[in-house]
Formats: structure tokens, sequence, C-alpha cells
């Protein structure tokens, strides 16, 4: 049975302001990773990082109260949330009243953490830290840094996803490269609405060919996938056409309801980008 076809995903919807956990939906990740030949032992490392822009709970005097949410979702965890169950659960904190932001906090933690694990053992808990409104203004904007594929002047003709155009010069010294692209789009694969992202691949190996990788990345542009399981296709294909000693993808993705998510995957242990926004974010 496909569980997606039980999510509030693309259904008629009714939209409650009191506090209600049950409203999370998760959604196996199992099921995407076996297509990819990905079996338990993970060959990569990472986390979902997303962001909320439409918290608001009521304190003790029913007086709203206003932050921003950088929550942080292990790339272990048995499930991925489904975003628009998550928006409705958010949006159930709205008329409730709270003692203060920590309950809020410690709320969205255990909640969170129990719908990523639901159905194995909890090996690690998801990341909650809430953004005071006092403290918006100090929220930074910026770029994904590395060499911009974009600038390619290439033909393009195919809009699912194509592994053959990635290749490397496996017969030169390897390099260390850090590269960027704006074009990666994707679709809803229950509604069909358009995700727009960019990406970051950091390597050290065999050079990757910068034409097939954005021919590559472009190919996308039909494709119907959630975003952890697109970045994970991503990593896999440039990880076996490629061959890097080391590699790193991250895509940014335009918000959607108020929810933004930014996958992370790699294949060495190190810190976690930090969640900053880019200008279309």
């Amino acid at each position: 049975m496909n569980p997606i076809a039980h999510s509030p995903l693309g259904q008629a919807t009714q939209y409650v302001d009191q506090y209600d956990a049950s409203l999370l939906f998760p959604i196996p990740r199992v099921a995407q990773r076996e297509k990819l030949g990905i079996s338990q032992r993970l060959p990569f490392l990472g986390a979902d990082l997303w962001t909320a822009f439409e918290l608001s709970w009521l304190n003790t005097r029913g007086k709203p109260q206003l932050a921003l949410a950088h929550i942080t979702v292990p790339c272990e965890s048995a499930n991925i949330i489904e975003s628009k169950s998550f928006k409705l659960y958010l949006g159930s904190f709205s008329n409730t009243r709270f003692a203060d932001a920590a309950e809020v906090q410690a709320r969205l933690r255990a909640d969170l953490t129990e719908a990523a694990w639901r159905g194995a053992v909890v090996l690690s808990s998801v990341g909650v830290k809430l953004i005071a409104a006092e403290l918006f203004d100090q929220e930074p904007i910026h770029e994904l840094d590395g060499l911009s594929l974009d600038r390619l002047d290439l033909d393009c003709d195919r809009y699912t996803p194509a592994p053959e155009f990635l290749s490397s010069a496996t017969e030169e010294s390897p390099v260390s490269e850090v590269l960027t692209s704006n074009l990666l789009k994707s679709n809803c694969p229950v509604t069909g609405q358009p995700d727009w992202g960019s990406v970051q691949i950091s390597y050290f190996g065999p050079q990757i060919d910068q034409a097939g990788l954005l021919r590559y990345i472009v190919s996308f542009r039909n494709h119907n996938g959630f975003h952890e399981d697109c970045v994970e296709r991503i990593f896999m294909d440039i990880q076996a056409r490629c061959l890097p000693h080391k590699l790193s993808v991250y895509a940014r993705y335009t918000r959607r309801g108020g929810l933004d998510i930014n996958p992370f995957r790699s294949s060495f242990p190190q810190a976690l980008p930090s969640n900053v926004r880019s200008a279309r974010q």
C-alpha cells in the first residue's frame, strides 16, 4: 500500500487551530532508497534542514507570539515528514496557549522526533531552534558558495533524470571543487506542483565534466520526487558515475506554505551547513 495515498497532500483540508500532534504524517524513506539501490547501511551522512516561517502561538494571556524555527531531521531517521502535514501541524499551534517559547520548542522536538522515527527505534532526536521576533533582522541571506555551472552556454533537451550525462576525468590527477547551480527544479510527486531549488556539489576526486553535470541537474526539471529523494538520487548518481573520493550534495528549495526543505548528504563526517536562506527563499 502506498502511504502517500493516505497523506493530506493533494486532498481537501480542514485547518485546525488547536494543538494536534496527530496531524504529522510520516512517510518511510526505505521505499525510495531501495529504488536507488540503498540498503540498510546508508552510503552517506547528513540531515534535512527545514525552516518554518509561519510559527505562532498564544501566551498564557492570549497574546499571539511569533518565531522562526530551524529544524534538523537526521537523514538516518526512518521517515521523512510529509510537508503539508507539517504545515497543518504548525498551524494547530496558532490558537493554543503555551507558557513560553521553551515549551513550544520542547513540544516541537518531541513530536517531530516521534514522527521521524515512527515504527523504528529512536537513534537521534530532531533538532529545533527558535528565533525570536526581535532577532529576525539578524537572519542572513547568502547564496551557495562555489563556481556557478549556470555560466555555461549549452543546449539542453532532457528533462527527466539522465545520469548518463555524468562523467569525470578518471585518468587525471584528482581535484577539489565546489560547483553550484540555481537551475534545479523537480515536481511534487502527488500534486505536480513545481519545486524550485539551488544545488551545491562539493567533491574531491577525478574532475567532473561541468557541462554534463549541468545537463544532468537540468534533467530533473520534469521529475516527480520529494526534495530529500532528489538529493539522494543526485548523490548516488554522481558517486556511481564520477567516482569521487569525497562528495557532498546540498540543495536549498524555495519555500511553499511557509516551509522550506534543504537536504544535505555527504560521504564523510563533517559539520552540517548553516541553515542560511538564499534570496529566492
